[in-house]
């Protein structure tokens, strides 16, 4: 089956535009862009449903990052407001407190401790301006489990959350997104590498996958469904204890 992309573009924006009129009426979308595709067209979706006015932007580097000039050429195109806060002496304050505490920091942690602050700050700045958090995810990195839990995988609302990397980059070019922003290599800001060369495999052949069930490669279509496997609980809220008391009913 073809992705119309034009339907669906069409779909998502009536889709935010209708979740704000139920659970944020007159609220404002917060978004973390970080220049990649996911938040730029995430934030051109909620222009679209919400106009400009409403969105705002907020910018997140740890330190120094190379591609800032990408978050703030997004901002400046889709003429959204915006925030520059720099997350590195929340960061070093908490890895420090962390290591002196344990007596190391493991990788796992020191990975996953800049999403959950960003997120954090998002939240933040969203309760200082009558916010909705947008989650960025899309479809394909979460099947996966690409992402942090509490991180850049929480929020108030996903647009994208059920659309692969190349159906987000179809409605980025058909919303008139520059190929810059669209199509701007993913790199994890950690050690250098792509998403695909973390992954070991690339996102036209993920998405193929989740589309149809087909993958011409044994060996990474046991890895997809191994990595899938492992990283379901991301996808779903935590467990809770069964306990069936009595619950008064409004």
């Amino acid at each position: 089956m073809s992705f119309d992309v034009q339907k669906v573009t069409k779909d998502v924006i009536e889709w935010t535009r209708d979740w704000f009129s139920v659970n944020g009426p007159g609220c404002n979308a917060v978004i973390g862009i970080s220049g990649g595709k996911d938040s730029t067209v995430t934030a051109a979706v909620c222009v679209q449903a919400l106009g400009a006015d409403r969105v705002i932007g907020v910018l997140l580097p740890n330190g120094e990052q190379h591609d800032i000039d990408v978050a703030r050429a997004v901002v400046k195109h889709l003429g959204i407001r915006s925030y520059e806060l720099n997350i590195k002496p929340a960061y070093d304050a908490i890895y420090g407190a962390v290591e002196e505490a344990v007596g190391f920091v493991s990788d796992q942690s020191r990975i996953n401790l800049p999403p959950r602050i960003r997120m954090t700050t998002l939240y933040a700045v969203s309760q200082c301006n009558n916010g909705r958090v947008a989650n960025t995810g899309n479809l394909s990195e979460d099947w996966v489990g690409y992402s942090t839990r509490y991180g850049d995988g929480a929020g108030d609302f996903g647009p994208l959350c059920q659309l692969t990397v190349q159906e987000v980059k179809a409605i980025g070019r058909y919303l008139g997104l520059p190929s810059e922003f669209v199509d701007k290599v993913p790199i994890d800001g950690l050690c250098g590498k792509t998403d695909e060369d973390n992954l070991g495999f690339t996102y036209a052949v993920l998405d193929r996958y989740i589309r149809t069930g087909e993958c011409d490669d044994e060996a990474t279509k046991q890895e997809i469904d191994r990595r899938h496997k492992a990283n379901l609980f991301k996808l779903s809220v935590f467990p809770t204890f069964p306990y069936d008391g009595p619950v008064f009913n409004f």
